[in-house]
């Protein structure tokens, strides 16, 4: 699945909200969070707090990168972070519930406007994930360049199996 959910996100691109100092965007699984750090930081100076409903990201020394509450839960047994090229975070959180309609996360930390998206990327957001929804149900289809129009917020029209 990790495969094909990668390619999926290549075809379809990534709905990013910015912020100062990195990005983030998700998928129905997992949220993907991208933070600048100063050129030339170790992984020993990087403190990556992933909890079940709270993230915390700082640099050695007290330099706090990200701090609060997460808008749902997620598996921190399961999430991860990396360094690359020694100046860019990467960290990938485990969303805890696999449900499509409950998926989208409306922003990274509760009560920070500055990590919310806008209302135009927070419908991209949902239409993207309801496009996955749609894919990972009918695996033999490729959704990844569809448009979408009416009801997809919170995960899309349901589908009953009468």
């Amino acid at each position: 699945i990790l495969l094909f959910k990668a390619h999926f996100d290549e075809r379809s691109g990534e709905v990013c909200v910015n912020f100062p100092g990195g990005r983030w965007w998700q998928t129905l699984d997992e949220v993907y969070i991208e933070l600048q750090v100063p050129e030339g930081t170790r992984g020993t100076q990087v403190v990556c707090k992933i909890g079940v409903n709270n993230l915390r990201v700082s640099l050695a020394g007290g330099q706090s990168l990200l701090s609060g509450d997460l808008p749902k839960s997620v598996r921190p047994d399961e999430s991860s972070w990396t360094l690359a090229d020694r100046r860019l975070l990467q960290i990938v959180l485990a969303k805890a519930s696999p449900d499509p309609v409950q998926s989208c996360w409306p922003c990274l930390l509760v009560g920070q406007p500055e990590f919310e998206p806008d209302p135009l990327q927070r419908d991209q957001m949902e239409k993207k994930l309801t496009l996955q929804r749609f894919q990972y149900e009918n695996p033999g289809m490729d959704f990844s360049g569809a448009e979408i129009t009416g009801n997809y917020a919170g995960g899309g029209p349901q589908w009953s199996s009468s």
